[in-house]
C-alpha cells in the first residue's frame, strides 16, 4: 500500500524517525508534501490552470477548486491537532487552521473563518452550492471585506493553502527538541498503538509540546493509505 507516490508502507516503516539526528526526516518530510500534493494540491491547480485561460465570466471550477482545499485544510487541521477524524470536531478544527495559520489568519477571524466553513466548505461539499449570498469568484482579493458577505476568490485562497502547506512542512525539522523526545522516549510500538488524540494530550502535559509541533510522526504513521 502507498504512502504517496512511488513510496509504499513497508519503505515508510524503515525510515529511522526515532534518531532525532537521522537523515530519514527530511524524506519523511518529503513524503508528507508529495502526499498532500498528488492526491490533491495537483488535482486543484490543473483546475486552476485550466480555468485561467477562459474569460472571466466564462470560468466554472471554482468550487471544484474550493472542495479539494476545504478537504485539505481539514485533513492539515487534523493534522496539526493530532486527530485521526474530525467527527464532531470538523467546524473547530476547520476554523482553527484559518484563522491561526501564517497565512490565512491575515483574512480570517474566528468568526470569519467559522462562516467560510458553513457557506463553502458544507455548501459545497453537502449541497454543491454556497451558503447564503457568499460567491466563489476568480479575481479581486482573496476575502474582502462585504458587509457581512464572503466572495473568495479562489485562485488566491489556492495559492495561500500551498503556501502555508510550505509553512508547515517545516515545522518537525524547526523543533529540535521535540525529535530528540521521540528519539528518547517514542520507541515505534508506542507511536502505532497509540491514538493520536491520546499522544498528543500526553506529550503536551509530559513535556509541555505546542499542538502545533506534533505533526509529521502522528500523521503519517496511522495515515497510511
Amino acid at each position: 500500500m502507498q504512502v504517496a507516490p512511488d513510496f509504499d508502507s513497508s519503505e515508510w516503516s524503515k525510515l529511522q524517525l526515532d534518531d532525532p539526528m537521522s537523515k530519514d526526516w527530511g524524506k519523511a518530510v518529503s513524503v508528507f508534501r508529495a502526499r498532500i500534493y498528488s492526491r490533491f494540491i495537483d488535482a486543484a491547480d490543473v483546475l486552476v490552470c485550466l480555468d485561467e485561460k477562459k474569460p472571466i465570466k466564462e470560468r466554472r471550477f471554482g468550487f471544484a477548486i474550493l472542495a479539494i482545499d476545504c478537504a485539505v485544510v481539514e485533513t492539515i487541521g487534523a493534522f496539526q491537532e493530532g486527530l485521526t477524524d474530525t467527527d464532531r470536531k470538523s467546524k473547530g478544527t476547520f476554523a482553527k487552521f484559518l484563522s491561526t495559520s501564517p497565512g490565512f489568519q491575515k483574512h480570517f477571524t474566528l468568526a470569519r473563518a467559522k462562516k467560510f466553513y458553513s457557506d463553502f466548505r458544507c455548501g459545497i461539499l453537502h449541497q454543491a452550492e454556497t451558503g447564503g449570498e457568499s460567491k466563489v469568484w476568480s479575481v479581486g482579493e482573496l476575502i474582502p471585506d462585504d458587509a457581512g458577505r464572503l466572495t473568495v476568490n479562489r485562485t488566491k485562497f489556492h495559492e495561500q493553502l500551498k503556501a502555508d502547506i510550505e509553512t508547515y512542512k517545516t515545522d518537525v525539522p524547526r523543533f529540535a527538541n521535540l525529535k530528540d523526545w521521540f528519539g528518547k522516549h517514542l520507541p515505534k510500538s508506542l507511536l502505532l498503538e497509540k491514538s493520536r488524540t491520546n499522544l498528543q494530550t500526553w506529550l503536551t502535559k509530559k513535556n509541555g509540546l505546542p499542538p502545533r509541533s506534533i505533526t509529521i510522526v502522528l500523521s503519517c504513521r496511522s495515515a497510511i493509505g
